[in-house]
């Protein structure tokens, strides 16, 4: 195996450990970023809810308590009023939800499914969480659920949803008696959640990735070139001018000229040990013949 060979293949072992590592980190930072931005677009959207409910319950709901008495205004409600807001937002982005689920809601569209009541749960479970993120794959694509709590923390609430009697009969009219009663001061009872689609930035992570693997493949590709260049000019065929040489004078010819490198480099001074020993070698050769 030659000099160029061995040199290539260590270069190549480097080069394969080098990408693999590369790789792995590339991959893990760039989809963890990704999650972050995701993360963050989803927290902005549930901030901007809880604003279009703190808005409906502190200046729309007071304004409107009297006509309440005679017909039931949904819009009076802070949860209506996040829910509907998101409605025109997903006119553009139909992937991106807002739900506020009940495990026992007033209204049926609000019921848990089978995997948000499992959030639901995980925040009756443990009253310390504050927020969950969740990832799911669904048909369209993963999606990113970020929940928090939806908690009683209000008696006022208990007009609507303590006991029967004590709801407004323009509500019970439209929603029955059955569903969204019994609910208790500080008790969990639902979760609200915004879905925001993964796919794009998870997309754009990969592109990146794919990019910079290219790029660093190219640069490795291009290293190896020079470095193999240099390697055959600065070593390989210095080595084997001076072998060549060798070669020549063991087979006692005489007048084969010197190797003469200018420099100082290594093979610089090998050629000049090499030209020392050659002359050396003629002249105890010249000594024995006399």
């Amino acid at each position: 195996m030659g000099l160029r060979m061995k040199f290539n293949l260590v270069l190549l072992l480097a080069f394969v450990i080098g990408l693999a590592l590369a790789a792995y980190l590339t991959d893990r930072i760039l989809k963890q970023n990704a999650r972050e931005e995701v993360v963050q677009n989803a927290r902005i959207m549930m901030e901007s809810a809880l604003g279009a409910r703190t808005y409906t319950a502190e200046n729309v709901k007071p304004l409107l308590t009297l006509q309440m008495k005679r017909q039931f205004l949904p819009q009076t409600i802070s949860a209506y009023a996040a829910t509907q807001s998101f409605k025109a937002f997903r006119t553009n982005f139909p992937d991106y939800t807002y739900k506020e689920s009940a495990l026992n809601p007033t209204n049926p569209n609000d019921r848990a499914t089978d995997w948000e009541a499992d959030i639901i749960h995980e925040f009756r479970n443990n009253s310390d969480r504050k927020e969950l993120v969740v990832e799911r794959d669904t048909p369209t694509g993963r999606m990113l659920n970020l929940a928090r709590p939806l908690g009683i923390y209000d008696e006022g609430c208990l007009t609507c949803h303590g006991k029967v009697e004590d709801a407004p009969k323009t509500m019970t009219d439209i929603y029955g008696v059955n569903n969204g009663f019994g609910w208790k001061v500080r008790e969990i009872v639902g979760a609200q959640i915004v879905t925001v689609p993964m796919s794009v930035p998870l997309a754009r992570a990969q592109q990146t990735f794919i990019t910079f693997m290219i790029l660093l493949g190219s640069v490795f590709l291009l290293l190896l070139v020079l470095l193999n260049v240099l390697l055959h000019f600065v070593v390989i065929q210095p080595v084997v001018q001076i072998a060549d040489v060798a070669n020549e004078v063991s087979m006692g010819k005489p007048d084969v000229p010197e190797y003469v490198r200018q420099g100082k480099d290594e093979i610089s001074s090998l050629s000049q040990s090499f030209n020392r020993m050659r002359l050396s070698l003629e002249n105890a050769m010249k000594m024995l013949g006399e």
